[in-house]
């Protein structure tokens, strides 16, 4: 295993749910932090005065902040061993029939566009890791379709598709990538899903056990994609 005492990380969306769940939780494991989110400023107070940790304003919509990010971790910290692209969003079902794109063209440039092109810019710093690592925050909706919520589904199965060629393009560099595919996790973006008890849903800090375990695998034992379950559920 990968210990991550002085290995730095880079999160995107870490000032809530998830990605704030994973910023404590590989801080809590010596890892140095680079953070994005769009308001840097309301993310300090969740740190306090913690070291080797910096705070970036990063919108996965502008190209530049997403080059002046990745810029800023390098100089700051001389490296980069590792992504965490977990920023996204969810807009209500957009299906098939729906000729409004509006709502699809948000969601395409935020989860897919987003996360590729952070990783694009990331990999030469992966790269001279050795053991570069790269966890992109799927969903099961990039693995089957429910719910006529096509728009947000193609989108997961295309962050899905992009770890796959992240790691077959950084392989031989010694990059991995793993895909985590949960079902509904208790955060701001499920708080208005009515069917499910909060308190059954997928806890942000054990997805976070999860990606910081990918983080950790060597390099010759990783995971493509993991699948993460509430309830048991049909799958294929």
């Amino acid at each position: 295993m990968l210990n991550l005492t002085g290995r730095v990380i880079m999160i995107s969306g870490a000032n809530r749910g998830i990605g704030l769940a994973v910023a404590r939780r590989l801080l809590d494991s010596g890892a140095k932090l680079s953070l994005g989110m769009r308001d840097e400023a309301a993310a300090t107070s969740q740190f306090g005065d913690a070291q080797d940790i910096i705070l970036n304003r990063y919108q996965a919509r502008d190209v530049g902040s997403a080059k002046r990010w990745v810029e800023n971790t390098a100089s700051t910290f001389g490296k980069i061993d590792g992504l965490v692209n977990n920023a996204g969003i969810s807009q209500p079902a957009v299906s098939l029939m729906d000729d409004d794109e509006t709502q699809l063209d948000e969601m395409w440039a935020v989860n897919v566009k987003g996360p590729t092109r952070l990783t694009r810019l990331a990999m030469p710093y992966l790269a001279k890791s050795g053991s570069g690592r790269v966890v992109n925050v799927a969903s099961l909706s990039g693995k089957r379709l429910k719910n006529n919520n096509m728009g947000y589904a193609m989108t997961k199965f295309a962050v899905i598709a992009l770890t796959h060629a992240t790691r077959r393009e950084g392989w031989d560099q010694g990059i991995r990538a793993t895909a985590i595919c949960p079902s509904f996790v208790r955060t701001d973006m499920t708080s208005d899903v009515s069917r499910v008890d909060p308190n059954e849903m997928i806890q942000p800090q054990d997805l976070a056990e999860l990606i910081h375990t990918a983080l950790t695998l060597p390099n010759n034992a990783v995971m493509a994609e993991m699948l993460v379950n509430y309830t048991l559920e049909d799958m294929f």
